[in-house]
């Protein structure tokens, strides 16, 4: 699934080609994917609407149109979105929408698995879309800040890794960068939330911060088919440590790296470096 660092590079890769272009006309090849409003009212509400701007908000792409309507993207596990101009051609897998732009370019939806998601909100609808109304404050923002995290957890007897995981808490944060982030802080991913101690809550912290920043520098991680705008793959995936590396020797001291499942989700480690240990929390 992309997460914050890819869904950022789509956005970064998209933003020059989009800003002030305006939509003419929309296909929808699957019409369920869109989630609000009825998919009718969805084109119609698009139609003729000029790009203003394009933010992100976690995992969530967002088009700020004209009269303060927005396009709302979740790319979900194998959404991709790509720019196309007037010259290229217009047919690519998995396309299952299309937004024409005036002039004969186009910007392509696709989707291998089909679980992406579309809206089109007005400023009194966002409630519509309830992974974004409810989203935690992201790395990297202001928002998100030591003293956060540290009351985030304060008392919460489950494990780390699936805290981590949990968009109401940290937006944006997934799979491969939780990995990465306990990793870096030598912290097992089952360790109870509440049993790190202050300097353990620290080092994960500034490591999510740190492994987030790397992501967006290196145009995300490509595991399988992610791409960004321009249909370019990110380099991060020749950097990480433990992300889907079982059966590898740690980078950092030579222990064979394990694969385990915690909260649902495939969760790599060195069983050495991030021992499942408990210290008090004043340290």
């Amino acid at each position: 699934m992309p997460e914050l660092p890819e869904v950022e590079t789509v956005r970064r890769s998209l933003k020059p080609h989009l800003m002030g272009a305006q939509i003419s006309s929309v296909e929808l090849y699957l019409p369920r994917l869109v989630k609000w409003p009825q998919p009718s009212i969805f084109i119609k509400r698009l139609k003729g609407k000029k790009i203003q701007d394009i933010c992100r908000t976690g995992k969530y792409l967002r088009f700020l149109l004209d009269d303060n309507m927005e396009l709302v993207i979740h790319l979900k596990m194998t959404g991709q979105l790509f720019y196309i101009d007037k010259r290229a051609s217009s047919s690519f897998p998995y396309t299952r929408a299309v937004f024409h732009l005036r002039g004969g370019a186009a910007l392509l939806f696709g989707d291998a698995r089909t679980l992406g998601a579309l809206y089109a909100v007005g400023p009194k609808e966002m409630h519509r879309i309830p992974g974004l109304s409810a989203m935690g404050p992201e790395p990297l923002s202001e928002m998100f800040t030591l003293s956060y995290f540290r009351k985030l957890l304060a008392d919460r007897r489950g494990k780390i890794k699936s805290l981590l995981l949990n968009q109401r808490y940290i937006g944006g944060l997934g799979n491969i960068y939780a990995d990465e982030a306990l990793f870096a802080a030598k912290l097992h991913p089952e360790r109870a939330a509440a049993s790190l101690s202050s300097k353990e809550t620290k080092r994960l912290f500034d490591a999510i911060n740190t492994v987030i920043r790397a992501g967006i520098a290196d145009g995300g991680t490509t595991v399988r088919n992610y791409r960004d705008g321009e249909g370019r793959s990110g380099s991060h995936q020749d950097k990480l440590q433990v992300y889907q590396r079982t059966g590898c020797r740690c980078p950092r001291c030579g222990a064979t790296i394990r694969r385990i499942v915690v909260g649902g989700r495939g969760s790599h480690f060195c069983p050495q470096c991030q021992k499942n240990r408990v210290k008090h929390r004043k340290e």
